[in-house]
């Protein structure tokens, strides 16, 4: 069995999708013949302090030479290059989405991720992405050569089809960190147009990963007057979440971009009718006959959208049985541990 580190900076129980992802390979890499244990990097990327940048180098240099590492992106894509040359072992990196493109940041603090992003990347020996969007991008705006690349999209788990709300208005879900890229303000904004609709929206996810998005948010309910009829209920257990998507009626997202969109995959898997935005790898993850799909950051086209499907009983039929079918031919997590593990071993040699 081939022995590999999974470098992963900070708790590795978030409830977000980059770490769900980290988790299930990291437990799943196993049963594809890859000895894997878990190599915990500092929380503070991808930021880090200069001490943590210091930490990270000796826990780099620590791994044996013929150990693998796969390191996760939202750290290897702020390493300096003097950061990664001290680690002995090959170098495999996992790109969930480039730091250099997520949403609000100032032009310089942009220009320097991409530049350490860019010389990370060259040093990596194999590189691994969520999504062929990501595949392209690296190659067309990183210079990463096609040949490093290897495609491994994130797992879904078979779920029971969503049975709505049954009654009532109906249940709009939306599901993400609430941060600059996925837009819930526009979202609400949307909303505050169809006020005559009958609907009410559940957003789930973390509320502590940006102060200001969730000030805008609650700002935006506040403006629409939309207070009884928007439940924010934070971060949820997998069996929370699961509850949400059985009882919803429509799955929305505003995200400005996304590297694949795994709420998406999440929300098929459950056959549920989607309205989302084409940003990144959304409009490809999404088959069209799912989703009635709109410009990102475009409140217009999201709230006529939104209001077609609330609309429409029959359309919202159609979409469900098109986001069912799509649903069940997804990957499932046993495939993208699969997928990684030969990487692991292409590196090892």
């Amino acid at each position: 069995m081939t022995r590999a580190a999974f470098a992963i900076p900070g708790d590795i129980e978030l409830p977000t999708g980059g770490y769900m992802y980290d988790r299930r390979v990291l437990a799943l890499l196993p049963q594809s013949g890859i000895e894997a244990r878990h190599l915990a990097l500092p929380g503070s990327f991808p930021d880090p302090t200069l001490p943590d940048l210091e930490e990270t180098a000796r826990v780099l240099a620590s791994v044996p030479a013929d150990e693998p590492i796969l390191i996760d992106g939202l750290a290897y894509g702020a390493m300096p290059r003097t950061i990664v040359g001290q680690a002995k072992a090959p170098i495999v990196a996992l790109v969930h989405h480039p730091l250099c493109l997520e949403t609000g940041l100032s032009e310089a603090r942009r220009r320097t991720l991409r530049a350490l992003e860019t010389d990370a990347l060259e040093i990596a020996g194999r590189v691994v992405v969520t999504s062929d969007v990501t595949r392209r991008t690296l190659i067309g705006e990183f210079a990463v050569p096609e040949r490093k690349i290897t495609v491994a999209e994130p797992g879904t788990d078979p779920a029971p089809r969503a049975v709505g709300s049954r009654g009532g208005p109906l249940h709009l879900l939306s599901v993400g960190s609430v941060v600059p890229r996925k837009a819930f303000d526009l979202l609400v904004r949307a909303l505050g147009t169809l006020r005559d609709a009958q609907w009410r929206l559940t957003i789930a996810g973390p509320i502590d990963r940006n102060a200001e998005s969730l000030a805008a948010l609650h700002a935006a309910i506040a403006d629409t007057g939309l207070e009884d009829r928007i439940a924010i209920v934070g971060a949820v257990d997998s069996r929370q979440l699961a509850a949400l998507y059985t009882e919803a009626d429509v799955f929305i997202m505003a995200s400005l971009y996304e590297g694949y969109g795994m709420v998406l995959a999440e929300a098929m898997a459950r056959g549920l009718p989607i309205v989302c935005t084409t940003g990144g790898a959304a409009a490809e993850t999404v088959p069209d006959a799912a989703a009635l799909k709109v410009p990102p950051a475009d409140k217009g086209a999201l709230a006529l959208a939104i209001g077609r499907v609330v609309g429409d009983a029959a359309l919202r039929g159609r979409l469900a049985d098109a986001s069912w079918s799509a649903g069940q031919k997804l990957p499932r997590w046993e495939d993208t541990a699969r997928i990684i593990a030969g990487v692991i071993r292409e590196a090892a040699t």
